[in-house]
């Protein structure tokens, strides 16, 4: 891992999903979040404020980038969800948890990112209890032409800034080829966020 990946990164990370229009998705899918919960990528901890602490038995959250997690247990630091969190440094691709163990997965604007995303989404299907949920918001590919054109035209150069982050995935194609069905599922674009960046979905699925 270079310098910039280390020290630039999970600043630029952190204050761009920090943002008003990227927190106000996170209100939307993340306090339905109950029992035994996994959270994939909690990067600096962006979610932590916005969990029903009472539905939480037991938050798992993982994140790959030693910086972040550095930055998470700061953010752990006197929070109500400080007792029941364990912090994992750990990739999604191998995630150190028993089969069928979490009631619900969360996924916030971090599939973007992930190398290995059918790895993943494979784990995710693996610790998850039957009948499990997952919860997701994320941004990725725009259904317009001339916006999807731009993404792609930028994805190479926004992928080294951005830690990996991938502009032109498509979140609810992505679940549903790994196996889930999509409960719900809505789609729009942030305002106040550039449009190449801005074009979000959310919503819940379950293991088909």
């Amino acid at each position: 891992m270079g310098l910039w990946d280390r020290y630039v990164v999970p600043a630029i990370v952190t204050q761009g999903c920090a943002t008003k229009p990227f927190y106000k998705q996170r209100e939307k899918v993340v306090p339905h979040a109950a029992g035994r919960v996994l959270e994939i990528g909690c990067g600096s901890g962006a979610n932590f404020d916005v969990y029903d602490t009472a539905r939480v038995d037991r938050l798992f959250a993982i994140e790959p980038a030693a910086g972040m997690v550095k930055r998470a247990r700061k953010t752990l630091d006197g929070h109500p969800l400080a007792q029941k969190t364990h912090l994992i440094e750990s990739g999604a691709e191998a995630i150190p948890l028993e089969d069928g163990s979490i009631d619900t997965v969360v996924i916030t604007f971090v599939l973007c990112t992930i190398p290995d995303w059918e790895g993943a989404l494979s784990e995710v299907r693996r610790v998850l209890k039957p009948g499990g949920r997952v919860l997701f918001s994320e941004h990725g590919l725009a259904p317009d032409a001339g916006v999807a054109k731009w993404q792609r035209r930028v994805e190479p150069v926004w992928k080294r800034i951005a830690g990996g982050c991938h502009l032109t995935r498509d979140t609810v194609h992505l679940l549903s080829q790994a196996g889930f069905r999509i409960d719900r599922a809505e789609t729009m674009y942030l305002p106040n966020t550039p449009r190449i960046a801005g074009f979000v979905s959310w919503g819940a699925a379950e293991a088909a």
